[in-house]
């Protein structure tokens, strides 16, 4: 009986905030005026973006897989990118909520109650700078946004040039398939973020021609036709570091069942993967320097 109580209680209390925040009326929710004090984020890139920016000390809720930095990890959490939960949100009183563009309805839900709210970028090397750029805007830093964006181009341009002298490996990167085997294999195509990583490091797309999608499904068949340099399979590796470590040579070991795949002949199958690589974000040029070094990573002792 105490317990339910205390569901109700809290029901009422996060209902009453929402609807206190839904009579503060337009004013409030076009986030006009003062500098927002308490932040909420939706996604690990928002969050890595904000803390960028020196706003870590203004969060106040994340999205339930923000890992980074260490100071993220004991945030209050508002559920996952694809269902952040509204009552949770407005629990926390934010005075700003960043969210994606494509956010499955929420800024309906929270322009509902009235919740301030900014709607970032997401998907692409140039989304990344606009969502630094937007969201240092709507927190009153926008010289900081600006130097961020700078820093972080004047980097990649070093890995984009030291990548055009060093060759231009053919690459397959691997992003999903069936654990423990080499079927249904999800790869990067034309005109996504790593596809971008890709070629600023000096590498070839194997699947960046015309008429490619994003993240196509292909064939162990085509992978053979298409006989790439490197193959990169960031597949079934675990989410913890040591099962990486551990699941690393066991997936490499899966690509020496085609022999043929001057991949495979050369040593050049890696089986691993970082954090950065599927966040789109401030780490951009970690992602990338991870990934050149992939590329030029010594033969693979088979």
């Amino acid at each position: 009986m105490a317990s339910r109580r205390c569901a109700n209680v809290k029901r009422l209390r996060v209902a009453a905030v929402a609807l206190l925040l839904a009579l503060a009326g337009e004013g409030m929710a076009s986030g006009q005026g003062t500098p927002p004090l308490r932040i909420v984020s939706t996604s690990p890139s928002i969050t890595e973006t904000l803390f960028a920016l020196g706003l870590g000390d203004r969060v106040v809720g994340v999205s339930n897989f923000c890992l980074f930095p260490a100071a993220a990890r004991t945030l209050p959490r508002v559920g996952t990118f694809l269902k952040p939960d509204p009552e949770l949100i407005a629990g926390l009183r934010p005075d700003l909520v960043v969210i994606h563009a494509v956010s499955g309805g929420l800024d309906r839900r929270l322009n509902a109650v009235g919740l301030p709210f900014v709607a970032v970028d997401s998907g692409s090397l140039s989304s990344i700078y606009s969502s630094i750029r937007q969201v240092a805007t709507r927190t009153n830093v926008a010289e900081r946004g600006e130097r961020l964006v700078a820093d972080l181009q004047r980097r990649l341009d070093v890995i984009r040039q030291a990548g055009a002298v060093a060759g231009r490996p053919r690459v397959l990167f691997v992003i999903g398939r069936r654990p423990g085997r080499l079927a249904d294999l999800v790869a990067v195509g034309a005109g996504s973020y790593l596809d971008e990583l890709i070629t600023i490091v000096g590498g070839i797309n194997v699947l960046s021609g015309p008429g490619q999608s994003p993240y196509p499904r292909i064939s162990v068949e085509a992978v053979l036709r298409l006989d790439p340099d490197v193959i990169i399979d960031t597949a079934d590796l675990g989410e913890s570091e040591p099962e990486r470590i551990r699941r690393r040579p066991i997936n490499e070991r899966l690509w020496d069942a085609y022999p043929s795949l001057t991949a495979v002949k050369n040593g050049r199958v890696h089986a691993a993967t970082i954090d950065p690589l599927v966040i789109p974000g401030p780490r951009v040029v970690d992602a990338a320097e991870w990934l050149a070094a992939m590329l030029r990573a010594p033969r693979r002792q088979q």
